[in-house]
């Protein structure tokens, strides 16, 4: 069953450009994952401080196997003085 990760970011104060540069060169990692499906950067579009990472793996393996990578370790290392964070991880839920 697919995973979604969903990380909500608001930049520091004077931090915004350097969240912005953290998060792109976070992509081509995280796409490059064996179970990755899908892997945006979104800004608000009425607040530039503001990002949603917007993630989708093949299931909770390639989420963990994202989460043990060398690239989200740094990532995870770096963002709390850049932004405040808050991830939620999910699953699909039937609406038949």
């Amino acid at each position: 069953m697919p995973s979604k990760i969903t990380a909500l970011l608001v930049a520091h104060p004077g931090k915004s450009d350097e969240l912005r540069e953290l998060l792109v060169g976070l992509a081509p990692h995280c796409r490059a994952e064996p179970g990755n499906l899908r892997w945006d950067v979104w800004r608000d579009t009425s607040n530039d401080h503001h990002y949603v990472l917007d993630e989708l793996y093949r299931d909770i393996t390639a989420v963990e196997a994202h989460r043990a990578s060398q690239h989200y370790q740094a990532y995870l290392a770096r963002v709390p003085e850049l932004a405040e964070r808050t991830a939620v991880i999910a699953e699909s839920v039937d609406v038949r």
